[in-house]
């Protein structure tokens, strides 16, 4: 006769087929049956391992990290007080590394589970413990001492352990660690023997997840190389590739696909890439930067904030949420927290042995020098910081120094040095492909360094629009018009006046009418349809509502306030699922009367109204605004290098 603990077995072996069928709510209810039924016979130590699955289903299949959160410790609670046994040390890294915020917290776990590795001579659990050891390592800024642990843990992976989640997991905690710290080449040289040992492939399951992830991390190296096309296509395939094989949306190119919009300036893109991911730490710094982008400074700060609590001792992503806290407060002109965060990071980046990063941080310096009015110490700090870089391996952060070096001397008044400069910048961005402000290539070109992809062409005609007191002026060479103002010509100066940039079609409405966008505006409604507007005042609400609740759950997870935590977490999802719907995604059709719907219309028609009457006053300019304009539910105006540069002046 069958015993409890026999159907306890019974039930994970029956989460194991669920999970092979990709049926992640049966998994989830088998698992839950067996730690009742484990629970049930005292056996404390696979009631654990019960209970570290499911937060480990909860934290990759569910996306649920408070849940997950609430079961790894749960399952802590279960053997703290038992006799050494191999089963505390896989609960002490039952998370992934990478989710770990603080680590402090993550070394501490993978400490006690090689000690239980190496009592009970678990190879597999040791590997585990090595790697997330040396991720802790490399984000404290012990760069030498972790990097060795995870060789060794890649040694183990492609050698004697045999379990293939455990090594996956160890992987995972590699590249995250090569990712951080910009190791590029680390990253490249374990992939190939990861690769040959079946670790990384296209294999569903571990190989694909970890090769999603290698992706990612060489999708980052490509950017930092000024190589943004190929970085996009390897995303758009990975991104592809996995949620073909593994039927469940991709993690790590999302993220770095995300950030590659930011770089490019598609901040509705970023944001709906980020949607929902930005409770996991991966995730927080780009969703940081990305308020920056847009303007929302408060709520940059919120989220760098938060971030900041929650990685306790990791200094290398503190140096770059801190330095979202100096462009936030620069954003906002408040010079004595700028001058006060840039302290911070200073103190923060002491001895961090990662030259590139050095020299991001000296032009952060530089940049609070300038926002306080002494720009010849401005100057000679974004010296230091180009003096700083290698000399070979980070071609797109020199090319940005030189421009920043170019705005400081022009600012100044130092023409003739601007201009030495400015060449220096455009020869800096020969080969590169990258995405530059309209400010900057209009800057270059004054100083008669034209960007690399047009100088050595002849720049066509600029063509200008200019607003005037009752209407627009529109010339092209010799072709000059004047045409009525309407919503269309404004929506279409918006778009010229930021080539390549989406624009949501509530955003130009918005833009247009004057709407105050912050969450003290005009209350034109929430999220909805049939007469409710998604104005950018209640996107903006939205936005800070979700932070505000995500610092919330972290308290209450930190107090062990667990089904507070949850109440809070099933608030974040609703809201989570509004702001999604408002975006159009998640599978959801438009409603024929949401405002999304509604303005896409509206802003459709009215655009191509304007690309008509552009089009009589100015047939070749005009024409190649008719070919380049995107309409829809995300507006741009994508030209390309050969066509006619339009100047806006409203």
């Amino acid at each position: 006769m069958a015993t409890a603990g026999d159907d306890a077995v019974r039930q994970v072996e029956l989460a194991d087929e669920a999970m092979k069928a990709s049926d992640v709510d049966a998994a989830a209810a088998h698992l839950s049956a067996a730690i009742r039924g484990f629970t049930a016979t005292g056996d404390r130590c696979r009631a654990a391992l019960a209970c570290a699955r499911l937060g480990d289903l909860f934290a990759h299949a569910m996306g649920n990290l408070t849940a997950a959160r609430a079961w790894f410790l749960r399952a802590t609670r279960l053997v703290e007080d038992e006799p050494p046994c191999i089963e505390q040390g896989w609960v002490a890294v039952a998370a992934l590394g990478c989710d770990v915020d603080d680590p402090a917290v993550l070394l501490a776990g993978a400490e006690l589970a090689l000690d239980r590795a190496r009592r009970f001579g678990d190879v597999n659990l040791e590997t585990k413990a090595l790697a997330d050891a040396g991720l802790a390592h490399v984000q404290a800024g012990r760069m030498t001492e972790g990097m060795t642990l995870l060789d060794e843990a890649m040694a183990l992976a492609c050698g004697p352990a045999d379990d293939v989640e455990a090594a996956g997991k160890s992987v995972c905690s590699m590249l995250t660690a090569c990712y951080f710290a910009a190791d590029f080449d680390r990253a490249a040289s374990w992939a190939g023997a990861l690769r040959r040992h079946g670790l990384i492939g296209q294999t569903p399951g571990a190989p694909l997840i970890l090769s999603n992830h290698c992706d990612g991390v060489h999708a980052t190296a490509l950017c930092e190389l000024g190589r943004w096309g190929e970085a996009e296509a390897l995303l758009t395939r990975a991104i592809e590739d996995f949620e073909t094989g593994m039927k469940m949306p991709s993690w790590h190119p999302v993220i770095a696909l995300a950030e590659l919009r930011i770089l490019q300036g598609r901040l509705a893109d970023a944001e709906m890439l980020l949607l929902g991911k930005d409770g996991h730490v991966q995730a927080l710094l780009p969703a940081a930067r990305l308020h920056v982008a847009r303007g929302d400074h408060e709520l940059a700060r919120a989220t760098a904030a938060r971030g900041l609590r929650a990685i306790g001792q990791d200094r290398l992503r503190a140096v770059e949420l801190v330095t979202v806290l100096v462009d936030a407060a620069l954003g906002c002109g408040d010079l004595d927290a700028a001058t006060a965060a840039c302290d911070d990071l200073v103190a923060r980046a002491d001895r961090l042995d990662i030259p590139s990063l050095q020299s991001r941080v000296t032009a952060v310096r530089a940049r609070v020098l300038a926002a306080t009015g002494d720009l010849p110490a401005a100057i000679q700090t974004m010296e230091t910081a180009l003096d700083r870089l290698p000399a070979t391996g980070a071609p797109l952060l020199r090319a940005t120094l030189l421009l920043g070096l170019v705005r400081l001397h022009d600012d100044m008044g130092n023409l003739a040095a601007a201009s030495v400069e400015a060449k220096r910048a455009s020869a800096a961005l020969t080969d590169l492909d990258v995405v530059l402000p309209a400010a900057d290539v209009a800057r270059l070109d004054r100083f008669g360094a034209a960007a690399p992809m047009t100088a050595n062409r002849a720049a066509p005609c600029p063509a200008t629009l200019r607003q005037e007191d009752r209407g627009w002026t529109v010339a092209h060479g010799e072709a000059r018009a004047r045409l009525g103002d309407t919503k269309g010509l404004r929506y279409l100066a918006e778009l010229l006046r930021s080539p390549g940039v989406e624009r949501h079609a509530l955003d130009l409405v918005d833009r247009v009418a004057g709407l105050d966008p912050s969450p003290a505006g005009l209350d034109r409604r929430l999220l909805g349809d049939a007469g409710e507007l998604v104005d950018a005042r209640a996107r903006t609400a939205y936005r800070h509502r979700i932070e505000a609740l995500r610092a919330e759950i972290d308290d209450a997870l930190e107090v062990g306030a667990e089904e507070q935590a949850e109440v809070l977490q099933s608030e974040l999802d609703q809201l989570v699922g509004h702001l999604a719907q408002a975006f159009g995604l998640s599978g959801r059709s438009r409603r024929a009367s949401s405002a999304p719907e509604r303005a896409r219309l509206n802003v459709t028609r009215a655009l191509r109204a304007a690309t008509a009457k552009l089009a009589e006053a100015l047939p070749e300019a005009g024409a190649v605004v008719d070919r380049r304009l995107r309409t829809g539910l995300y507006c741009a105006y994508e030209p390309q290098e050969e066509d006619v540069r339009w100047i806006v002046q409203s």
